[in-house]
């Protein structure tokens, strides 16, 4: 059965709703796969309902920020978000300045400053790593004309790096993004870079091109000064003389003072870290792999990885980079040997799109849907994340290019001037290797996943304290039928639990087991059900029911109360539902497996092996 495809407009009205809406939300940007909140009130997330979303695949707190975790639709879900929020006010902003701390805010606004041109920057970088490689084959002349024309497209995003980043910044800062161009122009202007200037009695050298620091600390001082001017000056002149005020006072402050000093600790950053990486290679290599993905979880690697990052835009090779990027072939050497040794078809139907999207670097779904979750699987990738640091410490193998992540990034490890594509490569297959051999050395599937950061639940009463086995009967009158045929890959794919699915024939729920109710949505459309042995069940009633607030449902329970086996918990019009234009299947998945035990599926029933 095809993939439903996602209703981005949706994903992102819920993802507002239950992180405390638009009033709670300072600013929104995004990476790769998070959309990254910044709130007035974290407390007022609800950071379970939000995990819990369709196209959620988790949630992450750090630097200030609240991270929803998307995956490969993260830009369209994005540009939803920002289409119903539209414009985060000054006030808001203040707000928020008082909050955050001082120093992530500086990294965050940097490292954000990127996030627009991002792309061009990877497209850039492919485009030098493949002339590299035609120029090796000898299909491409040096000196060329289409040789200097791809040079030309690839260079140009780096070369002119100053006037994309300024431009980005102020509007980033709620200045006007022309100021910031003008100003990395500027920076850019081929008379004033690696020329003796004279001013004020003293010669100055610079050159601004491909620089990133400069052009970040001369805009955050035009934009509030541009504001200040705007106030203050006449507003018949104020359009055309605030820029010229601006660019008249802070392009030779900018030249004589703050370019000089930023870059100055720029490069003081760089060479204590990369002091540090040279003294004990291996073990920092080692040390600073096997970390990447726990820096990965916390949202904290960004923040972490921006000197080395503005390292290499400026055209300075970089080992730091070359780990973080080829880690995830650890990652997605774990998850492949998972597929192929496991004999659960939920697991497989995780692994096999998480493996693919890992492929080219994306691996949060890897991470939150099938590493994480069996903890000693996720300690092996990061073993083989330690590897793969040391590895490219010892080969001496450096990032020249960004070229994107995955298998794109090992682009950006061939130099132009002495090229070495076996070693690139090498960095990619060696922890890929380690990682997948030790996985499937270790993997059972009777191994009861372990939790990360959590508890196992109460150990059960009865005659064998040591395991338990539990069967679920279908709380839905109807035909049982497998959870992959649900049309929906949010359940289909297995990533909010194991399950099956009920095509209703009456429209009634019925308590499974002793235990409590605890959470009915306000919609009444989804409940979850603990057992007194402490399993959690979700039932999902329909597809798309959030959207009918309550109307075709009659709730018999609340949140909180205790519930016994048998008992009518909800009623619902199936008419009505598919009147609506909404699926009546319903799904039921155990959502805390690694609590718990193993959960199977048998026919009508579902199966924990509780321990």
């Amino acid at each position: 059965m095809a993939k439903k495809k996602l209703d981005y407009g949706r994903v992102a009205e819920n993802i507002i709703a239950n992180i405390g809406g638009r009033e709670n939300v300072v600013g929104v940007r995004h990476c790769i796969t998070r959309v990254r909140f910044k709130l007035k009130d974290e407390g007022r997330a609800d950071d379970d309902k939000v995990k819990n979303l369709e196209g959620v695949i988790s949630v992450v707190h750090g630097g200030g920020e609240y991270m929803v975790v998307i995956g490969d639709a993260v830009t369209d879900v994005y540009e939803a978000v920002c289409d119903r929020l539209g414009t985060v006010t000054d006030s808001d902003a203040s707000e928020e300045k008082e909050r955050v701390n001082p120093v992530m805010k500086v990294l965050n606004i940097v490292v954000g400053a990127v996030g627009p041109c991002l792309n061009f920057i990877c497209a850039g970088g492919i485009l030098k790593g493949l002339l590299t490689i035609l120029e090796m084959s000898g299909l491409v002349l040096p000196g060329s004309g289409i040789d200097l024309l791809i040079h030309a497209a690839g260079d140009a995003i780096f070369f002119f790096l100053p006037i994309f980043l300024g431009m980005n910044l102020a509007k980033t800062l709620k200045g006007d993004s022309f100021l910031g161009a003008i100003i990395g122009a500027a920076l850019c202007y081929p008379a004033i870079n690696g020329a003796d200037l004279v001013i004020l009695g003293r010669i100055f050298n610079y050159t601004y091109t491909s620089s990133f620091l400069p052009v970040i600390a001369i805009t955050a001082v035009a934009v509030p000064l541009s504001k200040l001017l705007k106030k203050h000056l006449p507003k018949a002149v104020s359009n055309f003389l605030t820029p010229a005020v601006t660019l008249l006072i802070v392009l030779p402050l900018g030249f004589i003072i703050i370019g000089p000093v930023v870059g100055m600790m720029g490069n003081l950053a760089n060479t204590g870290i990369t002091a540090l990486m040279n003294s004990v290679p291996l073990v920092a290599g080692a040390v600073f792999g096997g970390l990447y993905q726990v820096m990965v979880l916390f949202g904290i690697h960004s923040a972490l990885t921006s000197f080395s990052f503005m390292n290499l835009l400026e055209g300075h090779p970089d080992a730091i980079m070359a780990i973080g990027c080829m880690v995830s072939f650890a990652q997605i050497g774990v998850v492949l040997a998972m597929y192929l040794k496991s004999k659960d078809e939920d697991l497989k139907a995780i692994a096999l799109p998480a493996f693919i999207s890992g492929i080219f670097g994306v691996t949060e779904p890897a991470i939150y849907g099938v590493t994480l979750p069996r903890i000693k699987m996720f300690v092996l990738s990061c073993v083989g994340g330690a590897v793969c640091g040391a590895f490219v410490m010892f080969t001496n193998t450096l990032m020249y290019n960004f070229t994107g992540l995955g298998v794109f990034a090992v682009l950006g490890l061939i130099s132009p001037e002495s090229p070495n594509l076996p070693a690139a490569v090498l960095c990619a297959v060696v922890p890929f290797v380690a990682s997948f051999a030790a996985a499937y050395l270790f993997y059972k599937d009777e191994k009861r996943p372990e939790t990360f950061g959590g508890r196992a639940a109460a150990a059960d009463t009865g005659d064998s304290p040591q395991h338990k086995r539990i069967e679920i009967t279908s709380p839905v009158p109807g035909k049982v039928v497998s959870i992959t045929e649900v049309p929906d890959e949010t359940f289909s794919s297995g990533m909010l639990g194991k399950g099956f699915a009920v095509e209703p024939s009456e429209g009634k729920v019925y308590a499974p087991f002793d235990g409590e109710c605890t959470t009915i949505f306000e919609t009444l459309h989804a409940m979850g059900l603990t057992s007194d042995q402490g399993v959690s069940l979700l039932i999902h009633v329909g597809l798309e029911t959030v959207s009918l607030d309550g109307k075709p449902f009659t709730a018999h329970i609340k949140s909180g109360d205790p519930i016994k086996k048998g008992q009518l918990l909800l009623e619902f019009d199936m008419d009505e539902i598919r009147a609506a234009g909404c699926p009546t299947i319903t799904p039921v998945l155990v959502a805390n497996e690694a609590e718990v035990g193993e959960v199977t599926v048998e026919h009508d029933r579902i199966i924990v092996e509780k321990r």
